[in-house]
């Protein structure tokens, strides 16, 4: 574990994306989140980035808001053995969809009905992610 000089716990850190990926996938302000479980925005802030610790009760009562289970805020946690690696995303899902363009993206993407469109896209973003 970490000390505090040395900043917050990789856990830690990865816990409160997941809670922050979790509600923005829902569309819950940090707001909203706070007033479910009793506390204020400020804290939720402090959650998602990891600078403060999430109490086992308390990720209970985030993880009833955001309707998962506990387990869900440890996928793919620093240290974690993965032995299912294949069922789980890779993290560079967790940091696409922790921005508000990935999440607005991802969301727009999937109502595109069309296949053939949906891969003229991702080739796109393939071509323009190769060339810087």
């Amino acid at each position: 574990m970490k000390s505090k000089a040395n900043g917050p716990d990789p856990t830690d850190v990865h816990v409160g994306k997941r809670v922050k990926v979790r509600r923005l996938a829902l569309g819950m302000t940090q707001e909203r989140l706070a007033t479910a479980i009793g506390l204020t925005f400020q804290q939720v802030q402090k959650y998602e980035t990891g600078k403060n610790r999430i109490g086992s009760s308390r990720l209970r009562q985030i993880a009833q808001a955001l309707q998962v289970s506990e387990a869900f805020f440890f996928d793919d946690a620093p240290g974690r053995a993965r032995l299912d690696r294949k069922s789980r995303p890779a993290d560079f899902v967790t940091d696409f969809t922790s921005s508000p363009e990935g999440l607005a993206l991802a969301k727009a993407f999937m109502t595109i009905k069309d296949m053939k469109l949906r891969r003229t896209i991702a080739t796109l973003a393939e071509q323009l992610a190769g060339e810087e």
